[in-house]
């Protein structure tokens, strides 16, 4: 044991950082390895794939130049021999699960971030060996019993365990120290730091500041000026320095959403009504389940260039009735996007969540007699909808061929950053 403590600080932490490689695209390797092991795939995001775009590819594919974002039509002009696979999220979720639970027989402070990344927190983990081999024991049992290939970062805290993770891709395991930091960061560009995107990146280089090392020794009142509070954090975080903790408690969801890609871009008011319907009919459907009310709704809008705008209301009741959010929705839609521009994602989040059982709820004078009526109506709907499918009540307006109407699909729905589903108390019902 004395050996092993060694390996362990006697003040400070150990952090693992787990990333799964094409997550995806593994999954569907390990369930027929015939069919894709070592061949170029793809996951593409849309019914109709070759107007679709690519989720994300294998790397044999990465290798011939396939890239997440890419148009489908390109990615097959560029790689003819590129097999497109239609995404199973329900498959996906079952592997994550998986490997969630593998993660946790090492410690009970798991922090899952995504769909396919966690981190651990093994600093009580003495009785499993030295941080290198709980992660070269994690990653053998994740490849041999699920046939998935990851990566793991070491590090005393979750900045640096993630930058440790993607340092070596695929099957990696790197250990990276605060000693290490000047030599193996700073020369790197600022936008390549946890927590920093391209927007941040760019404000930076305005003040003169392209490296991780330069914003290591920037003068924190320039950076203050700036970024406000912001600034000071950004220096800790260039010099490899971060507190937050492994934090294992999903508790109450803090928002449900839900967006999808379009197969090409819309424009016509019907067809965008189509598809806030059938995102509002979900997003309170997975509300309902979970027994709670919200408070708020957020609409994000993509135009086929990429541009992502959100935007969110305060509504004067809280709710989990389908007809107040898309109302909601399409008004702000409405409000905020000129009429017959082109769209090519749209999405639905519901915020400021509380409990239906413990918050009261305020009757509309004309709806007073009227509400016990349809809450129980809305019950029976659900009832049906769990016991013989999503699509055995449905009202004219959800019915298209477009990806909205498939989101009721549980096997194909879904994107990598929603994680409800992986709460403990939702692994049966939970379809998100």
């Amino acid at each position: 044991m004395k050996k092993v403590n060694n390996y362990y600080p006697k003040q400070g932490r150990v952090i693992l950082h787990v990333d799964m490689n094409a997550f995806y695209c593994s999954v569907h390797e390990a369930e027929e390895p015939d069919l894709y092991k070592g061949k170029p795939i793809a996951v593409s995001g849309s019914t109709e794939m070759r107007k679709g775009i690519i989720v994300t590819s294998s790397y044999p594919a990465r290798k011939r130049g396939i890239k997440t974002g890419m148009n489908v039509r390109e990615a097959l002009r560029i790689c003819p021999e590129l097999i497109l696979i239609r995404p199973n999220f329900n498959l996906y979720r079952t592997y994550s699960l998986q490997f969630m639970d593998m993660a946790r027989n090492y410690s009970p402070l798991v922090q899952v971030m995504s769909i396919d990344e966690c981190f651990v927190d093994i600093t009580g983990s003495k009785k499993f060996g030295t941080p290198l081999e709980i992660a070269n024991t994690l990653q053998k049992r994740i490849q041999s019993e699920l046939g998935l290939p990851c990566s793991i970062g070491i590090a005393p805290n979750k900045l640096l365990a993630k930058m440790a993770s993607d340092m070596k891709k695929p099957n990696g395991i790197t250990v990276l120290r605060l000693r290490d930091v000047p030599q193996i960061l700073w020369g790197k560009p600022c936008v390549e730091l946890y927590g920093i995107g391209e927007k941040t990146a760019k404000k930076l280089e305005k003040i003169n500041i392209y490296t991780i090392g330069q914003l290591a020794v920037s003068n924190k009142d320039k950076l203050s000026r700036t970024f406000g509070i912001q600034g000071p954090l950004l220096i800790k975080a260039a010099n490899g320095l971060d507190e937050s903790p492994v934090n294992p408690e999903r508790g109450q969801n803090k928002s449900v959403g839900h967006t999808t890609t379009l197969p090409f871009d819309y424009t016509k008011e019907e067809d965008i009504k189509r598809v806030f319907l059938n995102l509002a009919d979900q997003v309170t459907r997975r509300l309902r389940k979970k027994e709670l009310i919200s408070n708020t709704v957020q609409i994000t809008i993509r135009d086929p260039k990429m541009k992502t705008i959100t935007r969110s209301s305060t509504l004067a009741q809280s709710t989990d009735q389908l007809e107040t959010v898309f109302k909601e929705a399409f008004r702000l839609f409405q409000n905020h996007w000129k009429e017959s521009a082109p769209v090519r994602l749209l999405g639905i989040t519901l915020q400021n969540l509380s409990s239906k059982e413990e918050s009261p709820q305020q009757l509309d004078l004309f709806e007073y007699d009227t509400a016990p009526t349809k809450e129980e109506l809305i019950k029976t709907m659900d009832q049906i909808r769990n016991k013989y499918g999503e699509d055995s009540l449905l009202t004219a307006g959800m019915l298209g061929q477009d990806p909205s109407s498939a989101i009721r699909d549980h096997k194909h729905r879904g994107t990598s950053l929603q994680t409800d589903f992986l709460d403990a108390s939702d692994h049966e019902q939970d379809d998100e």
